[in-house]
């Protein structure tokens, strides 16, 4: 017959434990990265934006009205939209722990008649 040997029960409950001891670092690098990932979304957002403001420029439209409409609506209201020699878009980065400080990423495009 073969016997298992059982330990002396001094181990019982040390994964618990060291799941415990880990699981506010793991939820930290979630929330780490799900922030990366928003700020690499407004970045993205705001060169489409600035892109679509520059090219209403060249026709002659409202740069800063095509540049807010090519924005997702949660982005709009913080938007600062400016058409100097080229149309620059500045967004805040939505924030996932509110005791975050406003962060805000934006991007600049000029188009040349003719070129693009």
């Amino acid at each position: 017959m073969l016997r298992i040997a059982r330990s002396s029960g001094s181990e019982e409950g040390t994964a618990s434990v060291e799941l415990i001891g880990v699981l506010p670092f793991l939820l930290l690098a979630i929330l780490v990265v799900a922030q990366l990932g928003l700020a690499g979304q407004a970045l993205w957002a705001s060169g489409i934006a600035a892109r679509a403001g520059a090219r209403a420029a060249l026709v002659g439209s409202d740069a800063e009205a095509a540049a807010r409409r090519a924005l997702p609506p949660s982005m709009r209201s913080g938007a600062a939209v400016t058409d100097d020699d080229a149309v620059s878009v500045r967004v805040l980065i939505p924030r996932i722990v509110p005791g975050l400080p406003p962060l805000s990423v934006g991007a600049s495009t000029r188009l040349a008649a003719g070129g693009g």
